[in-house]
């Protein structure tokens, strides 16, 4: 018996290779497949079928990469009806791999195409001892009911393929989900630990105790977070004719890269947040790749048609900005700046910096009035509590200095914990802004903790 999870730790998704007597199937195959093709050989066996639990919304599927690497079958729900060639099937479908037996357990609400995937070793049980749940459990939470219908609808459509479903499975029967925390499938709730079982969600998890459909709808609605982005595009593309091949971006010297940004191209830094505030080029964005949810962050910023270039440290954070990029359907990729920003240090190119702040340096200058406060957090975030006389506008939608701000004043941008703190105040300045300065140890939450003013909802 062979099982193997697969985790695309950016996006916080996993995948799963599983099988029997030399042949394997791959369940919700991630965009970059090496690591299958990999696995496959290592183990000597042949990757013949490709499972999907539902058309994902917020990562590319490597469905159409795979397939053609390997001639391998795809297998979706009828519903799904994608634009591909695959083998269609309904609730109840088995596929027989050896001993293995993989049993679809159709459960729709996150997508009306989505299922589950029971496993059963017929050498030892003819009940199931796995379940590849994709995006209906999770754990410590359940998926998201907004991403293909009516939320409303897609809750109660949860709550009815939980408890009609996969809860009546044994207790003892492993949870392996499609995402972990950190994913935009599900909420803050959703653990980062790889696995459960049924008995110890049921037991633990908050949303399965819940009886009446309704309080579940209601607390369902009530943990939905912003939508993945781009995620139309994302279901497009992944229900749309195959994908095989990925971007052939190139190396670029640093005049390359400069005649590109002149050009209109989108420039991103990945470096860390202190590495792009001691020195980057002019006009770049900055977007960490050593902090998850590179990719997700990417495609909340770029324009549809606008071409993207990236600038890292070297040529290995280049080619994986690249590919993770791919991943969440962004593909006007022009490429990534050869030998990283040390290169472009090397020809004496113009660069430019951003001051950093304390939270306690930032009372400072604010009690004395030279500096105004930007808070970057999200809506609900900035509506529970927030510095008394800051003014609020989303990182991700920061298109140029936002109403009530002084561009030619100096300008503080905060978060929680200082990562979307920089990314705002990388905007700000590609915006014009004259003076930003980024808080970059602690946030909000440092300054309440200091019993400093705040306002909002959740302020006793």
């Amino acid at each position: 018996m062979i099982f193997r999870q697969f985790l695309q730790d950016d996006l916080a998704c996993a995948s799963y290779m599983v099988g029997d007597g030399g042949t394997v199937a791959v369940v919700d195959p991630k965009f970059e497949i090496d690591g299958y093709l990999q696995t496959a050989r290592y183990l000597g066996v042949r990757i013949e079928h490709i499972l999907e639990t539902h058309n994902h919304a917020d990562h590319v599927s490597g469905h159409g990469r795979l397939a053609a690497a390997t001639g391998a079958t795809i297998h979706v729900h009828r519903l799904a009806e994608p634009d591909f060639a695959h083998e269609a099937f309904d609730d109840g479908w088995e596929l027989e791999l050896g001993e293995l037996v993989i049993r679809a357990l159709h459960t729709p609400g996150h997508r009306p195409e989505h299922t589950a995937f029971a496993l059963i070793d017929r050498s030892r049980s003819e009940e199931p001892w796995a379940l590849l749940t994709g995006d209906t459990l999770f754990v410590g939470d359940v998926a998201r009911p907004d991403l293909a219908i009516d939320k409303e609808e897609g809750a109660r459509g949860i709550f009815e393929s939980l408890n009609g479903k996969l809860l009546g499975l044994p207790p003892a029967t492993e949870v392996w989900p499609g995402h972990l925390g950190g994913s935009m499938c599900g909420s803050g709730a959703m653990s980062p630990k790889i696995s459960s079982t049924v008995g110890f969600e049921f037991e633990n998890n908050a949303m399965l105790r819940i009886e009446d459909p309704e309080e579940f709808v209601s607390e369902s609605l009530a943990r939905i977070g912003e939508q993945p982005p781009n995620f139309q595009n994302i279901v497009a593309i992944n229900r749309g004719e195959l994908l095989t091949d990925g971007v052939d971006a190139h190396p670029l010297t640093p005049g390359q890269l400069q005649r590109r940004v002149d050009g209109g191209a989108f420039l991103v830094d990945t470096r860390t947040a202190l590495q792009f505030d001691d020195a980057h080029i002019p006009g770049a964005t900055h977007i960490s790749i050593l902090e998850p949810g590179f990719a997700s962050r990417l495609a909340w910023l770029a324009e549809a048609g606008q071409e993207i270039v990236f600038a890292g440290r070297d040529d290995a954070d280049g080619a994986r900005a690249v590919e993770l990029a791919q991943a969440v359907g962004l593909r006007d990729l022009g490429g990534f700046l050869v030998g990283g920003m040390t290169a472009w240090r090397e020809e004496e190119r113009e660069t430019e910096r951003t001051e950093r702040l304390t939270v306690r340096e930032l009372k400072e200058r604010f009690d004395e009035g030279s500096v105004q406060i930007l808070d970057v957090r999200g809506p609900d975030e900035y509506a529970n509590v927030h510095i008394d006389g800051s003014t609020h506008a989303t990182w991700h939608d920061i298109e140029s200095v936002p109403d009530g701000i002084d561009p030619s004043r100096p300008i503080a941008t905060v978060c929680g914990s200082g990562a979307r703190a920089a990314i705002a105040a990388s905007l700000l300045q590609r915006f014009g802004a004259e003076d930003v300065l980024h808080v970059f140890k602690g946030g909000v939450g440092a300054w309440r903790d200091e019993g400093w003013p705040v306002e909002g909802s959740a302020v006793a």
